[in-house]
């Protein structure tokens, strides 16, 4: 270990004692104040990376099962440890790398990422719309932004770069870097805009229905986002353009080029067909199966068949230690942020952050529980674990304060479930997959991730605050 890790190391284990110092806050019990220690240290191990980010996840869960922080109970301890890996998001994740997998071994991929560039391919801030527009077209339709976003886009655009000689690692600025921060910062925006585009908007919905009797119709949700999520969608390819600007800007001649390739490529093969087919099976049962199959078991069944018809062999599953990387990795997480709540550190927190707003004024409020609600986020794994763990105590929160309007924070509440998707390598599933293609580098992840937060904080709040108060009067 060199000098530099031996430091980003050391800061981690400082983070944790120094926090250990600290006296437990009234109201907390012991166990959860010292894994909350333990889970900040963590997070900054995730961010410093003195080694692996999986491995980094394996010792903090090893840490807190060692130290029986969420149960003194040592088969308790183990189950939550392994929590993370029966979590349905996780294997999706790991499943959308197969697809991409299927679409870089058939070909297929190669030769829509032909067409694209065909397409649009004169400009890399073209493609960048490219992708934005790809997403758009199929948020309304899946609620799960990580089947829509991670296991349909994302297997597609990953091969764009490679065709302009962008690989992860020292090439990846060329276009690679760029292509898929757009990605997953335009999946971050369409999964507000569409109640129907992110899978914790319906449950939101549900909560704010059980806490409230309120409902919010598909069409409110929407017209309740237009006016952010318009130029939002409109300046996410064009801000990651100026802040992240790729090293390849100008194509001439890229489409001519692209024709050529796709003229090599010859007639559409039987793998690529059934690819393809696997691919249009899995986008149906995604968008109309939603009653009959979680949209995991849709990825597992397709993946199945990718293997029985020999799209991918088993030994390519096995041998693809990105995506099982990316398995554990994802995994430990999900189990640390749930600990958070199981320990009541959450609960204690939120109603910490009650008292500290009594007596201001009432849309300051509004503000300050949205804009605690969405970076708060920065303690999770799962946007749908950040909604069904806090949601319910901030609406309790709000309902304790006179003449709030409960429908406007309710809804802005929930809106915050999908811009905050890309705040962190881990705040999603899509984001885990984005980070997991190696293009962006990590503390490039994490400087994007709170720019990008704080330009959809401060729009949504800017000008979603006043649309609201006229749109829902």
């Amino acid at each position: 270990m060199d000098r530099k890790q031996l430091i980003n190391a050391l800061i981690p284990l400082a983070v944790w004692g120094i926090i250990l110092l600290f006296p437990v806050p009234q109201g907390l019990q012991p166990n959860a104040w010292y894994y909350f220690a333990l889970f900040a240290a963590v997070i900054v191990g995730l961010i410093l990376e003195p080694v692996p980010g999986s491995i980094v996840g394996l010792i903090g869960l090893a840490a807190a099962a060692a130290l029986q922080l969420i149960s003194s109970n040592p088969g308790a301890s183990v189950k939550w440890a392994l929590s993370g890996f029966s979590n349905s998001t996780v294997w999706l994740i790991f499943v959308a790398y197969m697809f991409g997998l299927g679409y870089e071994k058939t070909g297929l991929g190669r030769r829509i990422a032909l067409n694209l560039v065909k397409l649009l391919g004169k400009k890399t801030l073209g493609l960048g719309y490219a992708v934005a527009l790809s997403d758009l077209c199929l948020g309304p339709f899946m609620p799960s932004n990580t089947a829509r976003s991670g296991g349909t886009i994302y297997p597609i655009i990953k091969n764009i770069p490679e065709l302009f000689g962008s690989y992860p690692g020292e090439t990846s600025r060329k276009m690679g870097a760029y292509i898929m921060w757009t990605g997953i910062a335009t999946c971050a925006v369409t999964s507000s805009l569409f109640l129907t585009a992110n899978a914790p908007n319906l449950l939101g919905i549900a909560l704010v229905g059980k806490a409230t009797n309120i409902t919010i119709s598909w069409w409110e949700w929407f017209f309740g986002f237009l006016p952010m999520g318009a130029l939002l969608f409109l300046a996410v390819p064009y801000l990651t353009y100026k802040i992240y600007p790729p090293e390849i800007k100008e194509s001439a001649g890229a489409d001519t080029w692209a024709t050529e390739e796709l003229k090599k490529l010859g007639a559409v093969s039987r793998k690529e067909l059934i690819m393809a087919g696997l691919a249009v099976i899995a986008l149906t049962l995604w968008i109309f199966g939603g009653k009959l199959f979680d949209s995991t078991t849709v990825a597992i069944i397709v993946l199945v068949l990718m293997i029985l018809t020999k799209v991918i062999k088993w030994d390519d599953l096995l041998a693809y230690k990105q995506a099982w990387n990316m398995l554990i990795w994802f995994g430990t997480l999900v189990a640390l942020a749930d600990g958070l709540g199981m320990v009541g550190f959450l609960k204690w927190f939120a109603t910490t952050t009650a008292g500290v707003m009594q007596g201001l004024p009432i849309l300051w409020i509004v503000i300050l529980l949205v804009a605690i609600y969405f970076l708060v986020h920065y303690m999770f794994a799962s946007l749908t674990a950040h909604a069904t763990a806090l949601l319910p105590f901030f609406l309790a929160m709000a309902l304790t304060v006179p003449d709030v309007p409960i429908k406007m924070i309710s809804i802005m509440l929930c809106y915050t479930s999908g811009i905050s998707a890309m705040m962190t390598p881990y705040a999603s599933g899509p984001s885990a997959i984005y980070y997991g293609s190696g293009y962006i580098d990590r503390k490039d992840f994490w400087r994007l991730g709170f720019i990008f937060g704080m330009i959809f904080l401060a729009v949504f709040l800017l000008m979603g605050v006043p649309y609201l108060q006229w749109y829902l009067s």
